[in-house]
């Protein structure tokens, strides 16, 4: 059974861009190494410039198949680069009730 996450990335100084066109192959990437669904995936920007993402992955197993695969090591590499990980709840939009993003295409 597919796992729905939720993730969000606050890009580092200067490296928004940047970070908005690594998300845009994060998924493909995770696809073509058999971990994620054909769901396509959200990409959407908060008010402060983090970047967050909705996306499938095809198993809990899956998941844990990631922690051993040499390319989504390289790709975390290149996240790490570009920005942090942060909880959903610092962004100001997690506040209300309908928390609205704005679209990344």
């Amino acid at each position: 059974m597919g796992r729905i996450v939720i993730v969000a990335y606050k890009p580092k100084p200067g490296k928004g861009e940047a970070l908005k066109e690594l998300t845009k192959t994060h998924v493909p990437r995770l696809k073509a190494e058999g971990l994620v669904t054909d769901r396509e995936a959200v990409i959407m920007e908060a008010t402060d410039g983090t970047i967050v993402e909705v996306f499938e992955w095809l198993s809990a197993e899956a998941i844990q198949q990631a922690h051993q695969n040499k390319v989504v090591h390289q790709l975390w590499a290149e996240y790490a680069e570009v920005c942090d990980y942060v909880n959903l709840s610092s962004l100001a939009e997690a506040g209300n009730m309908f928390a609205e993003f704005n679209s990344v295409d």
